[in-house]
């Protein structure tokens, strides 16, 4: 109770401490006027953003999500759209940050602004289980893979020789590896180890791991949004100082993933 109460009053001097620093016309500035951050996340992507037995959207992003409003004083307006429109999104000014798993490039680095990462991710090389020629992401080549597009796991497969075919869900990638209609998949491995555990006769296995990714918050680019990402990362620090963060990395994946070693 008392390490919650602290928490709590944290996250209101921060609110706080945001409103003053805001500028006028910033983004910043126009979100608390708003009243809401209007996050972009694709709702069926677990343990990231999915719905539950009672179709209430919950995930590590999702609870993330909420923190970050809570601590701008704001309420989080979730929008749920698939991957491809959620970067554009945030490009055009439809959202105002998205909450979906996003890993952090160099290359979208040029566009986007991004928060500090929030936790680090593993990729995993996922085949059929009776599939004996695919062993590592250099054994793609002339082969085919599913994913979403855009997604850095596409860009991998692609830059070792596959056929990419796109794709919405993680569900949807499974089902098109089960029916031999794509030879391999490289995915988050939390997200792969999920959905093993909901689907102990699912017909893939794992046949690598691969380094993992820091994962981070992106923003529009510009000027009038620096204060913003200042301010979330502030956010950010605090709930990783005061274990939060670790918290609910170990509630959704069963490990604490915001560590980069």
């Amino acid at each position: 109770m008392f390490r919650k109460t602290i928490a709590a009053l944290l996250v209101l001097a921060l609110a706080l401490t945001f409103t003053a620093l805001a500028e006028e016309g910033d983004a910043l500035s126009r979100i608390q006027e708003s009243g809401k951050l209007v996050i972009a996340t694709e709702g069926n992507w677990s343990p990231w953003t999915y719905h539950d037995e009672n179709d209430e959207l919950v995930g590590l992003d999702v609870e993330i999500g909420k923190l970050i409003a809570q601590g701008l004083g704001v309420e989080p307006e979730f929008q749920e759209t698939d991957w491809d429109s959620i970067l554009s999104g945030v490009d055009s000014g439809r959202f105002d940050i998205a909450c979906n798993g996003v890993g952090y490039t160099e290359t979208r680095a040029e566009k986007y602004s991004f928060t500090t990462p929030y936790v680090y991710t593993h990729k995993v090389l996922v085949v059929r289980a009776d599939n004996e020629d695919i062993k590592t992401v250099d054994d793609l080549s002339g082969r085919t893979t599913a994913n979403s597009p855009s997604s850095t796991y596409a860009q991998l497969a692609e830059e070792k020789g596959a056929e990419v075919t796109y794709v919405s869900t993680l569900v949807e990638t499974i089902m098109l590896l089960e029916q031999g209609r794509v030879d391999a998949t490289i995915n988050a491995q939390v997200s792969i180890n999920d959905y093993i555990e909901e689907h102990p006769d699912a017909n893939i296995k794992v046949v690598q791991v691969l380094e993992g990714d820091p994962v981070a918050y992106p923003v529009r680019k510009g000027d009038d949004t620096q204060t913003l990402v200042q301010a979330i990362d502030e956010i950010l620090e605090a709930a990783r100082q005061d274990g939060t963060l670790s918290a609910i990395s170990e509630k959704y994946f069963g490990m604490d993933l915001t560590k980069a070693d």
